[in-house]
């Protein structure tokens, strides 16, 4: 799997200046912790922020349990700084820029499809579909630069035989995917790799081997009616690209009203959801995309002291799960006792899910599946 192999993962939010990214990471965290403002480079230095993952999973399991400690599940999320065409360059904010994407795992990428004259556009006009092309190809260049820069540096030692056929191995993966992202000018994401060019590509932490979703900052007008000019050609582009990856509609203005109403009062935004049932915050649904395209998920661990979602890499082992909550619980893992969150609902309490036959005991080779209720158990 390209990426990091950790749980400690977070998402990047990108753009070019002024299409709504700052804002978007505002409404995320519900803080203004990053600077919102009408001119490109605001955020010069990357903000980070750890949000909730809304899961009804939780609150329902809380409700049941009522415990003195909750604790939900989180995505990590940074938002970076607008990058301008010829960022790979150096212009604008540049490798700054660039850097702050490689640290990152996912991108949200954001772009702008609405007009206003208040609201300046660093291209001079309004066109999502150029601004998606214009840092799609600046991430390609930026990989394709890393690259060579590699291979260069280490084609005479790997011509005099300097770290062995490993080396020679190695220097291979970094030609096949210069060749990929030259000639076919896509991302690494979308090639074909072997595990050894996986393992070798992951050292890199390449730009174009991350996941993307697509987010477009809609008018508040046209995210009520779901309409825009622009979402079919966004999903032309997007779908020619051949991953499959999201485009997720939104509004920063229908998102700040939203805020607004609810930092009023929990009754005024009910009360303004309930007499206008379309006005519905795509925040929760973007968050939940996020965490999964990071191939993230979160299993529980349940009872009146605390409820806690625990974050764990999609296809983790029960003993790899146990270490999220402290290391000792991996090295000394004896069994898993788990039950499904399903298997609980339906059920209605644990008594009765271990009564049905469906409360199990799970060993070293148990694959952790998201949502499942589990306590560890292990030597000291």
């Amino acid at each position: 799997m390209l990426g990091r192999p950790s749980n400690n993962v977070k998402m990047g939010i990108v753009g070019l200046p002024n299409v709504g990214k700052s804002s978007f990471f505002n409404l995320m965290t519900k803080q203004q912790v990053a600077e919102a403002a009408n001119f490109p480079f605001c955020t010069i230095n990357p903000n980070e922020a750890i949000v909730p993952v809304p899961d009804p999973r939780f609150k329902f399991l809380c409700n049941y349990f009522k415990p003195k400690s909750e604790v939900q599940p989180v995505l990590h999320n940074t938002d970076i700084a607008g990058l301008v065409k010829g960022a790979h360059e150096g212009k604008g904010l540049g490798n700054a820029f660039l850097s702050n994407i490689q640290a990152v795992d996912g991108i949200y990428h954001v772009t702008r499809a609405f007009s206003d004259d208040d609201i300046v556009h660093v291209e001079g006009d309004v066109d999502p579909v150029r601004d998606l092309a214009i840092i799609n190809h600046e991430l390609i260049m930026k990989d394709t630069s890393i690259l060579a820069k590699r291979i260069e540096a280490e084609t005479k030692n790997v011509e005099r035989g300097v770290g062995g056929k490993e080396k020679k191995k190695e220097y291979e993966s970094w030609q096949k995917a210069h060749k990929w992202l030259t000639e076919e000018k896509k991302d690494i994401l979308c090639g074909s790799w072997t595990p050894f060019d996986i393992d070798v590509l992951n050292k890199l932490q390449l730009l174009t081997a991350k996941p993307v979703i697509y987010l477009v900052n809609l008018s508040e007008k046209d995210f009520i009616r779901k309409k825009n000019k622009w979402l079919e050609r966004i999903g032309e582009f997007v779908a020619a690209r051949g991953m499959g990856e999201l485009v997720i509609p939104f509004s920063v203005a229908h998102e700040e009203q939203l805020l607004y109403k609810e930092q009023e009062s929990k009754e005024t935004l009910f009360n303004f959801i309930k007499e206008n049932p379309t006005h519905k915050t795509a925040l929760p649904n973007i968050i939940r995309k996020g965490y999964h395209a990071l191939q993230l998920i979160h299993y529980f661990t349940c009872g009146k002291d605390e409820v806690r979602g625990w974050t764990l890499k999609k296809g983790s082992l029960a003993p790899k799960a146990a270490g999220v909550i402290h290391t000792d619980f991996e090295k000394g893992f004896i069994k898993a006792e788990v039950y499904a969150f399903k298997d609980f609902k339906e059920c209605g309490s644990v008594e009765d899910v271990k009564a049905k036959g469906k409360y199990r005991m799970e060993g070293k080779n148990y694959e952790v599946k998201d949502g499942d209720c589990i306590f560890f158990k292990f030597n000291n």
